[in-house]
């Protein structure tokens, strides 16, 4: 279906679960793609369809590099960019949501420039609290590689533990985005620097196409067994979310219809429930990765199937879910803005 599907998505329309509980959404993106603009009106159009929204976090996703200068230093202009948009939110005038109260960033963890980089981020944007370099990689064709270009085994490479020592020592946070093959090597990463604070995006990329189309079971059991050891780290935290792409082999985006909340709480209970189970509450955090889930269903239907899932757990364990843990993870202060 693809991302201009607003007609395909309005085929269901449900009312607004829990519409009181507070959310801190963080993990989203924006961007102005040839075929694709998802920036703050579009933003906002999903986030004030009915949930109480009152902060989102902004992750990397190549957009808008500076056009000139050391490539080392052409992704901030991301955190420039999407500071300005912060900045437009936090004035008020475009609603109550405080959108991008934190920023994940991109740094290649690789460059030899990597301390002067982070020090670049930072200083274009008091909202800069990490880094993502998406390690995602597979050798099958079929699964394509993280948009930032890595390869096998990188995040055990002694290139990359360099940078990634640099980045702890100077307190950032790293969000790990890779596929649920790759778990492992986090898990290693994880152990070797105890003082990191890592969360795991989009629970670990439960892969569901090419070698893995129709192996649902298996790859369950795989994941949970290593999602499993990783539990054990406390230094990791889990983002549960970002399961409805297109690599996850749900097919969602090529059925007639959207899915209802209902649909989605069936297919995909077994991975948040036992993601809450190993990691608890405080080391947990719902998120829509939109616009990337966009393409499988709307704003709404999304976190109405997480209050779903969760609807027999106590009031504190669901703020915890929905607003604490992302709060306490990126530094966000109630009034709207990293502390």
């Amino acid at each position: 279906m693809g991302y201009q599907n607003q007609s395909w998505l309005d085929q269901v329309i449900e009312p607004v679960v829990d519409p009181n509980q507070r959310i801190c959404d963080p993990h989203h993106h924006l961007w102005d793609h040839p075929t694709h603009r998802y920036l703050l009106d579009e933003f906002l159009i999903d986030v004030n369809d009915g949930h109480r929204v009152e902060h989102t976090v902004f992750v990397e996703c190549a957009s808008m590099y500076r056009a000139t200068g050391d490539e080392a230093f052409k992704p901030v202009g991301e955190t420039e960019f999407v500071n300005g948009i912060a900045a437009m939110s936090a004035s008020g005038r475009y609603g109550e949501p405080r959108i991008a109260s934190a920023i994940v960033s991109f740094t290649d963890l690789m460059s030899p420039q990597i301390e002067r980089v982070l020090a670049s981020h930072a200083g274009a944007s008091e909202r800069f609290r990490g880094i993502r370099h998406a390690a995602g990689w597979h050798p099958d064709s079929a699964i394509r590689n993280s948009h930032s270009d890595p390869f096998e085994g990188m995040l055990s490479s002694p290139e990359f533990r360099r940078g990634f020592k640099i980045l702890v020592d100077q307190g950032w946070s790293f969000d790990a985005w890779l596929y649920h093959s790759q778990i492992d090597e986090l898990t290693d990463l994880a152990s070797a620097f105890p003082e990191a604070n890592i969360v795991l995006d989009h629970f670990g990329g439960p892969l569901g196409i090419g070698p893995y189309a129709g192996q649902a079971t298996q790859v369950f059991e795989d994941w949970r067994r290593s999602v499993s050891m990783l539990s054990q780290l406390e230094n990791v935290k889990v983002k549960l979310g970002g399961l409805v792409m297109p690599v996850n082999g749900f097919g969602l985006h090529k059925r007639a219809q959207p899915p209802t909340s209902d649909e989605l709480v069936a297919l995909t209970r077994q991975y948040y429930l036992t993601a809450i189970e190993l990691f608890g509450v405080e080391r947990c955090m719902f998120e829509s990765n939109f616009p990337v889930d966009r393409q499988s269903c709307s704003y709404r239907v999304l976190w109405n199937a997480f209050k779903k899932l969760v609807q027999d757990f106590s009031t504190d364990e669901r703020d915890q879910l929905f607003y604490r843990t992302a709060m306490e993870t990126y530094r966000i202060d109630a009034g709207g803005s990293a502390a």
